[in-house]
């Protein structure tokens, strides 16, 4: 498998929407991170599908280091 891109050192924070699906990019090659465009076309890479309960505010990882798909779990800052 390739190595995913890392995308940036933060996570991405954002208001999610209840009730929206949203594509995560797992690559790292996205030009909307942390959003999949489908920049992944040529890997092995697919992006994380998930569906928000409730309306919250969501912390995104962008290093793709998270052991939390596809959600922050500080492993940018170990």
């Amino acid at each position: 498998m390739n190595k995913e891109k890392r995308a940036g050192n933060e996570p991405y924070i954002f208001d999610a929407v209840k009730g929206k699906n949203y594509a995560w990019c797992s690559c790292g090659l996205s030009k909307k991170q942390p959003f999949c465009d489908n920049s992944h076309k040529d890997t092995e890479y697919r992006p994380v599908i998930f569906k928000i309960e409730e309306t919250k505010k969501i912390y995104l990882c962008i290093c793709k280091q998270t052991n939390n798909q596809p959600f922050c779990d500080g492993s940018h800052s170990k």
